[in-house]
């Protein structure tokens, strides 16, 4: 019980981690302070996450690190569209 926990909590923390990052993006039109290397070298990690947890079977592991991607690949567009 205590480790579903604690893995709800890694999810939930990681699952919001780049809103933050996205909301600065689009309310200042710029990305040039984000790493699209970094950016994308974590949406890799994380994409093979999901299949880990595919593997295993985890939903945690899976949803989390699905809502994580679509958060990153978001960011990628948006360092796209203001790039300059």
């Amino acid at each position: 019980m205590i480790w579903s926990l604690i893995g709800i909590s890694a999810a939930v923390l990681t699952m919001f981690s780049f809103i933050p990052q996205i909301i600065k993006i689009a309310k200042k039109k710029s990305a040039s302070d984000v790493s699209l290397i970094t950016l994308v070298q974590l949406s890799l990690g994380v994409a093979l996450w999901i299949l880990y947890g595919l593997h295993l079977k985890d939903a945690i592991i899976v949803s989390a690190n699905g809502f994580t991607l679509a958060t990153l690949i978001l960011a990628i567009y948006l360092i796209y569209k203001y790039r300059k």
